[in-house]
């Protein structure tokens, strides 16, 4: 039954109203969703005075999506731009003084390298000349230092390997270790420099790094080397920046990960699996240990999903995390070990919070059922939100669907939410098609907020006169450790029943015309839609993206074997009948449904071996099927011009078996 929607936030004040049926002019195409702008990146700047924050644009004269760094007045106003041109500006850090906003870019070379500009603008200075890519860094307590990651650079023996017998590597054997280097910020600002290069060698490769606040040590995690496979082995470590000398800090077994400095320097926190060998669907804790040594100690047992640390404040330790489809801002104290929530209304889908130095001033994006993701401060006391941006009017003269949180009874009884999308001018009394959409992870999320612009031309089959049913199936993110273990050796069976329920709930209501539903997803949600389809007719068209069809195959090719292991129990060689069982491959001969599947070239997450594995089972069956390679990509679709390709793609195959548009013409498509 349809539940009021989550979202009244009482942000609504400063909120876009989303277009109606009657007042909008269309509904949004494929280049409309594929050009929209998106914010993220959100830093308040330590005096509370400021907001920096990231746009995402799109540049298809570079086939590109572009970030350029905007700052606002945390107390609302006109934004300025800081940084312009063909190159992304990401990860935007102010200076402990709030002078300067250091961030990393690639626009002096092939290369991230870190650069700041001054808040009010003017040209960005380049800081270091790093023989690699940067890819983090942070500013020292006192704003003196910086200190950066940047992996080794070739060894002159693997270039004279290179030069004289071509190139290659021996699998799990050659590694390229990632260290830490530091560099005075004074010098930097007159000439671009490497610095001092503080860690080395290949027994350990580093994740993350804070400064203690006297600036004397630098806490950093590490793992054995930078393959997947050894994630379990992240520790947290001590650097004496006097002496470069590294001490073990915390060794236990599994992930301990993204350390922080309490205010006093006495103690550090830290994410942790707490020795937990499932840490893949279990929950994770924020633990506290003496920064001199000693035993872990978990502060968030009483937090049932996972804590994601932001920073050690006077305040507490300040944490953020899910609550089903919302996400909120939390403090623990330490000693008691109580969790309290800071951010407000209840129905807050919150990201990227920030605080202050003092911890009076909060920054955050949120989105909602009627808002894009925005930028929005608060004060910590009360937390009356005030919106920044307003990135939501870029849809005024679209017309597009109404959000809200659904749930039903999956067939083992489990409660199930997910989002409907309905067309602005639903009408009970008909019926409409249905395409059903599946997030990956298996510990992702959907939340009811504007608006899909990836993968999936949400709001076009909306605006054709569907609906849209994205399902969290259990397994998902938000709903708790129990929750997310309801599919351990039930991947794809339980999943499958949660999708099936969903789809025969909205036709009980009356709302589905259940001979038009289309199913769909992209990695984790592409094996549920393989799964679909060869075990269910439920389904008149499906697509795969990226997805497993063979568990076995899967795994024996994946560079993440692990995750199997904690889902499935054993190797394949070990336990066959579960990979059987969880396989969409083990259904293959009662499959019928028409399959369009999408994957990446270079994929190593789900390798294409499994894309090819399923499309040739369903050819001997008979069964139509459609296969799209997407050149030079992995798991993901990282360029605008093959998101285009991956959207219109759905958009024509279950045009075509929905509404009996002309088949698809992948191979020869009509260009403008």
């Amino acid at each position: 039954m349809l539940r009021a929607s989550l979202l009244t936030l009482t942000l609504a004040a400063t909120v876009v109203a989303v277009p109606t049926a009657d007042d909008a002019t269309r509904v949004p195409g494929i280049e409309d969703l594929l050009t929209l702008r998106t914010v993220g990146g959100v830093q308040i700047s330590p005096d509370g005075k400021w907001v920096v924050y990231a746009v995402t644009e799109t540049d298809l004269d570079q086939d590109a999506y572009v970030n350029q760094l905007f700052v606002v007045p945390a107390v609302g106003g006109p934004s300025i731009q800081l940084t312009r041109g063909a190159k992304s500006a990401t990860s935007a850090q102010w200076s402990p003084d709030s002078q300067w906003v250091a961030f990393l870019s690639p626009r002096a070379s092939d290369k991230n390298q870190i650069f700041a500009i001054r808040p009010d603008g003017g040209e960005a200075v380049q800081l270091t000349k790093s023989e690699t890519a940067v890819n983090g860094f942070e500013w020292s307590v006192d704003g003196a230092r910086i200190a950066y990651l940047a992996a080794d650079a070739e060894s002159k023996e693997r270039k004279a390997r290179k030069d004289r017998m071509g190139d290659f590597e021996v699998v799990r054997s050659e590694y390229v270790f990632t260290h830490i280097w530091t560099f005075d910020v004074a010098e930097a600002l007159k000439v671009p420099v490497a610095g001092t290069q503080r860690t080395k060698g290949s027994t350990f490769n580093v994740g993350s790094l804070a400064w203690s606040p006297d600036g004397a040590t630098l806490a950093f995690h590490a793992t054995k080397n930078p393959d997947l496979v050894q994630s379990h082995t992240a520790d947290v470590y001590t650097l004496d920046l006097a002496s470069d000398k590294v001490t073990p800090l915390v060794t236990q077994a599994g992930p301990d990960t993204g350390p922080r400095w309490s205010p006093d320097g006495s103690t550090i926190a830290f994410e942790s699996a707490m020795g937990r060998p499932d840490f893949f669907h279990a929950n994770g804790r924020i633990a506290v240990v003496a920064a001199s040594g000693g035993m872990p100690v978990s502060v968030t047992d009483a937090f049932d999903e996972d804590p994601n640390l932001i920073d050690w404040t006077g305040l507490g330790i300040v944490f953020s995390g899910l609550r089903k489809t919302t996400s909120h801002l939390f403090v623990v104290d330490p000693a008691s070990k109580a969790v309290t929530r800071i951010s407000q209304p209840d129905a807050l889908i919150g990201s990227a919070f920030s605080l202050s130095k003092d911890g009076s001033s909060v920054a955050f994006g949120a989105s909602s059922p009627t808002t894009m993701a925005e930028v929005y401060g608060a004060e910590r006391t009360g937390f009356a939100a005030r919106k920044l941006t307003d990135m939501t009017a870029q849809l005024a003269s679209f017309r597009v669907g109404r959000r809200e949180v659904v749930s039903w009874k999956s067939q083992d009884g489990t409660t199930i939410e997910g989002v409907l999308v309905r067309p602005a001018d639903f009408d009970a009394t008909k019926k409409y098609p249905l395409l059903v959409i599946t997030h990956g992870g298996p510990t992702g999320i959907d939340r009811p907020v504007l608006i899909e612009n990836r993968y999936y031309p949400v709001d076009a089959w909306v605006g054709r006169g569907a609906m849209v049913l994205k399902v969290n199936y259990r397994g998902s993110a938000g709903y708790g450790e129990k929750f997310r273990q309801l599919n351990v050796r039930n991947l794809g069976v339980g999943d499958a029943w949660d999708v099936v329920s969903g789809i025969d709930n909205l036709v009980k209501q009356g709302w589905v015309d259940p001979s038009r539903v289309g199913c769909m997803g992209w990695s984790q949600g592409g094996y549920i839609s393989a799964f679909l389809t060869t075990s269910t007719t439920k389904c008149a068209a499906v697509s795969v993206g990226a997805g497993i069809s063979n568990w076995a195959t899967y795994y024996y090719n994946t560079d993440i074997t692990p995750f199997t292991i904690q889902y499935l129990g054993k190797d394949p060689a070990a336990d066959p009948a579960i990979y059987q069982k969880t396989s969409p491959m083990t259904h293959i001969l009662q499959a019928k449904t028409p399959t369009l599947i999408q994957h990446g070239e270079n994929d190593r997450r789900v390798p294409i071996p499994n894309a090819y594995e399923l499309r040739q089972g369903l050819e001997d069956r008979g069964v139509p099927v459609s296969m799209v390679v997407y050149k030079g990509f992995g798991h993901g679709i990282t360029k605008p011009k093959a998101m285009r390709a991956v959207m219109r793609h759905n958009l024509e195959w279950f045009n075509h078996y929905l509404w009996k548009d002309p088949a698809p013409e992948f191979a020869n498509p009509t260009l403008p």
